[in-house]
């Protein structure tokens, strides 16, 4: 009877363990990762294609496949938060390179912001990347 109790006790306190241990060993932190523009001037106008590149900090290696499920374009950088354009993801022409389709209607300073989800991980990574329309 007493084997049966330390043998319980025993397994409590290893569960209780990997309990504890595991959860951050399995956690993913999204600070990791970012997304880069790959140009930043960009030709002003309707159907301009801002391209960005989603990295993994520690390799440089670009990371296919995340899922973009927020986007959002507007001119924060000169002090008009509230000019916005719609934005259109178009299809990826290389992996880790995600394009997006908008109508950069004035030239100057624009905000993309970002908001994905990556495989294999946890968490949901925001950036706000900042480019230059020009004429």
């Amino acid at each position: 009877m007493m084997a049966f109790h330390i043998t319980r006790a025993a397994a409590a306190a290893l569960a209780a363990l990997f309990s504890v241990a595991t959860p951050s060993a399995a956690r993913a932190d999204t600070a990791n990762y970012e997304f880069r523009l790959v140009q930043t001037d960009v030709k002003q106008g309707d159907g301009a294609v801002v391209a960005v590149r989603l990295v993994d900090k520690r390799s440089g290696k670009a990371i296919p496949d995340a899922v973009i499920f927020a986007t959002r374009i507007d001119m924060a950088p000169d002090g008009m938060p509230t000019m916005t354009a719609p934005v259109e993801a178009l299809p990826a022409t290389e992996p880790g390179v995600y394009r997006f389709r908008t109508n950069l209607t004035m030239a100057g300073g624009w905000q993309l912001s970002l908001g994905a989800k990556i495989q294999g991980e946890t968490g949901t990574l925001e950036n706000k990347l900042v480019l230059k329309a020009v004429p």
